[in-house]
């Protein structure tokens, strides 16, 4: 019999909180993330992206290290896993994996040319940092694709533990806005002139973000907040940064994630997608949901609260779905105001209850990439 899978503790580190009950009430606050930006360092023009207080930071960080030899990303993802491995009361043993999930890692140390700072800009190095500060056991995996890399990280834990080799995994997931993230989206010109407006007719593009989200994956049921019940990854080989017309990578994923999860379309009760408010992204989402019958799903993208937030993102915004399951609240699809994309999707345009039993957390990125996660709420 395959073994179940659960996941037990969650927290997240964001503009907007430090923990996930902060986070939960400044999105039904309505609050968001995404400011105007000059910073010179990181862009010659004024920018709109979600950014994290340096000082808030430093000083969250200095009171469980005094530490002084991590990077700015490393406080972030050690400041988000600290408590849940506190929480948590595994011990660290052969059984117990690491998985770090990030897109573009310390990229940030390449600013200075030196050999250090480029030995130090690999994510192997980024991971091993981490885990030798938790003192893990196990040698650290490191889980890098695109903008599905967080919640890909939970497919992976999931299957690891599925296959016996682990009993729990702890993921971390994390990015931060940088010069070179910046200058990339600018150089697609795929950066919003304003807060990002996911799905909607008056999108310009996409509002970067910073964050880390971490989880306890485990196979043992105690304390559980939800439990994953299928996953698939499939890329659609379409183009290095555009993805398929007919959304049929994410169109696959989400059809054998819920084959796995033996449920049928119409039992999804709510949706937490990618929606980068990009003109392609969008679009393709829709065309796909619409392929598998789940138009009239409830669904939002958190792109509006944190901006995209690259490797984070899809761990980050499962941490605040389970919140949605548990407290029987959908939460707001932030910045939509009227609909933007050729198929009809059911966006959530206010906060509102519901009964949540199933979600599906969907994410796609560069390179063709597309993962889907089915969760079920604990009875």
């Amino acid at each position: 019999m395959i073994r179940e899978v659960y996941i037990t503790e969650t927290n997240c580190i964001t503009p907007l909180g430090f923990d996930v009950q902060s986070n939960v009430e400044a999105i039904l606050h309505g609050d968001s993330g995404i400011q105007l930006h000059e910073d010179a360092s990181l862009m010659p023009i004024p920018f709109y992206a979600s950014i994290i207080n340096d000082e808030k930071i430093n000083s969250a960080f200095a009171k469980i290290s005094a530490q002084t030899k991590y990077t700015r990303l490393e406080k972030m993802m050690i400041l988000a896993l600290e408590p849940i491995i506190k929480k948590s009361g595994i011990g660290f043993n052969s059984k117990t994996a690491f998985i770090l999930s990030t897109t573009k890692g310390n990229v940030t140390a390449l600013k200075e040319n030196s050999e250090e700072s480029f030995n130090s800009a690999h994510l192997d190095v980024l991971a091993q940092n981490v885990a030798d500060f938790f003192q893990f056991k196990t040698q650290p995996i490191v889980v890098s694709n695109a903008c599905v890399s967080g919640i890909l990280a939970v497919s992976v834990a999931k299957r690891m533990i599925q296959s016996e080799l682990y009993d729990n995994v702890f993921v971390i997931a994390g990015d931060e806005v940088s010069e070179f993230v910046l200058s990339g989206f600018n150089s697609f010109q795929a950066m919003s002139d304003s807060p990002c407006k996911p799905y909607s007719k008056n999108r310009t593009g996409v509002s970067l973000g910073e964050a880390t989200a971490a989880a306890l994956i485990s196979a043992e049921a105690k304390n559980a907040k939800i439990k994953v019940i299928g996953d698939s990854s499939i890329n659609d080989a379409n183009h290095i940064s555009g993805p398929s017309r007919t959304g049929e990578g994410l169109f696959r994923s989400i059809q054998n994630a819920l084959k796995e999860a033996q449920i049928e379309v119409d039992k999804i009760d709510y949706i937490s997608a990618h929606g980068t408010a990009t003109p392609f992204n969008d679009e393709m989402e829709a065309i796909a949901l619409n392929r598998l019958s789940l138009q009239n799903v409830p669904i939002n993208s958190l792109k509006g609260f944190y901006g995209h937030t690259l490797g984070a993102s899809g761990l980050l915004e499962t941490v605040i779905g389970i919140e949605s399951v548990n407290q029987n609240i959908l939460f707001e699809s932030k910045g939509f105001d009227e609909i933007g994309v050729s198929e009809a999707i059911s966006i959530i345009e206010k906060n509102k209850e519901a009964n949540i039993d199933y979600f599906l957390k969907t994410a796609s990125g560069f390179g063709g990439c597309n993962t889907a996660v089915v969760f079920e709420k604990m009875k």
